[in-house]
């Protein structure tokens, strides 16, 4: 979808700065699979206060990391934000601050795809396209919380409710088309929870299930994996219970839902 000429209004803004919101998946159903291998959703899904920070200026080129989670983000054309440059038809240089942990299923880089699209005044009502660049990119957009359908590409707001979530990303990758090949070849549904990629996501890490029940056993109750993980997340703070994890590798983050109208105000003066 290439842009307009904005040469004039890019020498005006130079380098901004943007944010981009962690999403959380509270709940997860599969309902079908498209004719191309597509599973369809039904997910409910919120904006947290968790976000990355971008300094874009369209008078280079190329992408580069700083911040604790880093280390793994690929800084080439293999990164969807460079996807959404070419979506947007624009040029710039991105430097993000990754305060979103990698690999754990929160939409990082996702939320970061979102606050180039609105850098770039790109076009942004018809989410189907969005979803090319990525299955979550369209609710980023929206933010807040919201019902997610289709393959991402359905996505109906629902009214804010104030939550806090403990997060714990334990040091185990989840592949999610894996996950996903696992699901089908368990024929289907696979958990009695809110998440039906748990059991396929349990199948291909069984690591997980370790980590689960050690934050079962420390805040009393089971927590609950976001999307195909690797992320486990229990409601209310808990982060004093769980902070010996991070001895053993994991991450423990407290994090809070935001409403739309904050995770879609991503201009952010303080990362300048």
């Amino acid at each position: 979808m290439p842009g307009a000429d904005h040469a004039d209004d890019d020498e005006a803004r130079a380098e901004t700065g943007w944010r981009g919101h962690a999403k959380l998946t509270i709940s997860l159903r599969i309902t079908g699979v498209r004719a191309d291998g597509f599973h369809l959703i039904d997910a409910e899904m919120v904006s947290l206060d968790l976000h990355d920070r971008l300094l874009i200026d369209p008078r280079g080129d190329g992408l580069s990391t700083t911040g604790p989670f880093a280390a793994g983000v690929p800084t080439d054309e293999s990164n969807i934000v460079a996807t959404a440059l070419r979506f947007a038809g624009r040029r710039a240089h991105v430097t993000i601050d990754k305060q979103i942990p990698h690999g754990g299923g929160l939409g990082g880089g996702s939320a970061d795809a979102a606050a180039v699209l609105q850098w770039a005044d790109t076009p942004t009502t018809d989410l189907a396209a969005v979803a090319t660049i990525g299955a979550d990119v369209p609710f980023c957009l929206v933010g807040g919380h919201a019902r997610v359908r289709g393959i991402g590409e359905i996505v109906d707001p629902l009214p804010h409710v104030d939550r806090v979530f403990t997060l714990v990303i334990p040091p185990v990758a989840v592949s999610t088309p894996a996950a996903y090949r696992a699901w089908d070849d368990l024929g289907g549904r696979t958990a009695d929870g809110p998440n039906d990629l748990e059991g396929a996501a349990l199948r291909v890490a069984p690591a997980l299930a370790t980590w689960r029940d050690r934050i079962g056993d420390r805040v009393g109750s089971a927590p609950s994996l976001a999307g195909s993980g690797a992320t486990w997340f229990t409601e209310g703070e808990h982060h004093d219970a769980l902070a010996d994890l991070v001895d053993e590798g994991a991450t423990v983050v407290l994090a809070r839902s935001v409403p739309a109208e904050i995770a879609t105000n991503r201009a952010d003066t303080a990362a300048r």
